[in-house]
């Protein structure tokens, strides 16, 4: 899924830059793709744990005190250079900016890589070999390196639901069962009007 729902802002990518930059020269592609799947884990970290999204955001604490929890918290855990970039955008006091500075990061990664990420919602989780098998015809269609991420919905009835980017393929029953439905009432209404239309010309 989109890691924030609007785009990022110009400070944000700012600092996405020099990340990526900082990456670049520790490891090329590697070190930033590397990178990349850490904020993304800590993106979604922050979304199955509110305090800790507020923890970023909060303007209560002071840099100090952020900083050591910001240690405790991530030290062993993110890359050495995730959290040092972490503790400098703290200090400049914008660590309320992470998940703006998140999403411009994924928006570099996809441009310079042609990379671009797809959400995949079934009823059943995927294994494996479907999630590839995806993966290969959203390449193929797409001509980009698809980023596939495997969800349940167990709301739907059955089919696929996809993601890709800001655009929404809905390939599910209860999407194909609803357009069925409005067919039917159209063509039902062409044909009475039709069958209306004989009886006056008789």
């Amino acid at each position: 899924m989109p890691l924030i729902d609007s785009p990022p802002d110009a400070l944000s990518r700012v600092y996405a830059v020099s990340l990526f930059d900082l990456a670049d020269k520790e490891g090329g592609r590697t070190r930033q793709e590397q990178i990349a799947s850490e904020i993304e884990d800590l993106v979604e970290l922050t979304r199955e744990m509110p305090e800790l999204s507020e923890f970023f955001a909060s303007r209560i604490l002071g840099t100090a005190e952020r900083e050591g929890a910001l240690k405790k918290m991530f030290s062993g855990r993110l890359s050495t250079l995730l959290l040092h970039f972490l503790l400098v955008v703290n200090r400049k006091e914008r660590l309320n900016l992470f998940l703006s500075i998140a999403a411009a990061f994924d928006e570099l990664i996809q441009e310079k890589f042609g990379r671009i990420e797809v959400d995949v919602y079934t009823k059943h989780e995927l294994s494996r070999d479907q999630v590839n098998d995806i993966q290969s015809k959203l390449a193929q269609a797409l001509g980009r390196d698809p980023v596939v991420h495997a969800y349940t919905d167990p709301s739907m009835l059955g089919g696929m639901r996809l993601q890709v980017g800001d655009k929404l393929i809905d390939a599910s029953v209860s999407t194909m069962l609803r357009k069925m439905r409005e067919q039917l009432k159209t063509k039902g209404s062409d044909a009475l009007r039709a069958r209306f239309d004989r009886l006056i010309g008789e």
